[in-house]
């Protein structure tokens, strides 16, 4: 199959596919699909370079990048991708980079921007290494913070992982909840069908939960939404989530099952009802679902809102590299 629909990179995007469950940084958003079908909505006149690096007869990993004049980028935009990187074999990192590097610089380019790179990602080491060794300039900076929680086995264990201020907190919302007269949260129907009536729903929870949100809710990240329920809900990765009450949809999360992890990529919620909590107690019964789905992690993505501590979470870092010739 092709994803970028170039017919030069279909053997490239079968190998990036597979070479992914043997890379540490593993994650969704650097996936072939992911990133054409923001390629697709997003990218302009702008073209992909995608080059597969063979070590011997193996490959060892995949330079995805995006030329986009003087500069070159991954593919994407920090905005809707919160990890970029490239896909590298474990183990096999010196391989690559030394590789990659020899091919970047091959490249017409005045600068270099990586962004919303893992903490424990290779990329960092080995650019600063190039980098300086070619005395290019280099800025490596801290971006933002992908707070995330390990998973236990069961629903009650997590709740006693909790810090017990926060532990007592959720139990007391949640009954709080269930004093309420016929609530549930169910996972919305993404059939053809349905999906358009599912989505416009979320919308409206999203643009109703702040400002920030309903600014960035434009047509093109609309379609862009669009695209992602459509193509991943195929692969049964894309979870939509409804909190109700009396009828009424009053929250709901957008979940990505990947790699054993749930990731919570977007949300929304009708501020009427905030004195319900029904915001956070949506996620709470996500982190529920992730638990049932056997999931090892959740990860709550970008953004340091003080709820996903409350709800168990630790720090994990991204970062930006800029270099310059």
């Amino acid at each position: 199959m092709s994803f970028f629909g170039i017919e030069k990179y279909n053997l490239v995007e079968d190998v990036w596919e597979s070479i992914l469950p043997r890379c540490s940084t593993n994650t969704i958003f650097i996936t072939p699909i992911w990133q054409s079908v923001w390629w697709r909505r997003f990218a302009g006149q702008s073209q992909p370079i995608i080059r597969q690096i063979i070590s011997g007869e193996d490959p060892v990993g995949i330079i995805p990048l995006l030329d986009q004049g003087d500069e070159l980028t991954f593919i994407g935009d920090s905005n809707v991708f919160d990890y970029m990187d490239f896909p590298v074999v474990s183990g096999r990192e010196e391989e690559f980079f030394n590789a990659t590097w020899i091919e970047i610089k091959s490249m017409d380019w005045v600068s270099i921007r990586l962004e919303s790179i893992p903490e424990d990602s290779p990329t960092i080491y080995y650019a600063e290494k190039w980098a300086k060794s070619e005395g290019y300039s280099i800025t490596i900076s801290e971006t933002d913070k992908t707070p995330y929680s390990d998973l236990p086995k069961s629903w009650e264990e997590y709740i006693l992982n909790l810090r017990k201020k926060d532990r007592h907190e959720l139990r007391r919302k949640i009954r709080r909840l269930e004093a309420t007269p016929d609530y549930k949260q169910s996972e919305a129907s993404l059939h053809p069908n349905d999906l358009k009536d599912s989505m416009d729903e979320f919308f409206r929870l999203m643009s109703l939960s702040g400002e920030d949100k309903e600014a960035f809710l434009n047509s093109e990240n609309k379609e862009f939404f669009l695209d992602l329920a459509s193509t991943f809900s195929e692969k049964d990765m894309f979870k939509l989530y409804f909190l109700e009450i009396e009828k009424t949809n009053v929250a709901a999360c957008i979940c990505f099952d990947y790699d054993n992890k749930c990731l919570l990529y977007n949300s929304g919620y009708d501020p009427s009802y905030s004195s319900l909590s029904v915001g956070l107690i949506n996620k709470a019964f996500t982190i529920e679902a992730a638990i049932g789905n056997n999931n090892s992690e959740y990860n709550f993505l970008k953004g340091t809102e003080r709820y996903k501590y409350h709800l168990g979470a630790s720090d994990r870092s991204v970062f930006k590299i800029d270099i310059a010739r």
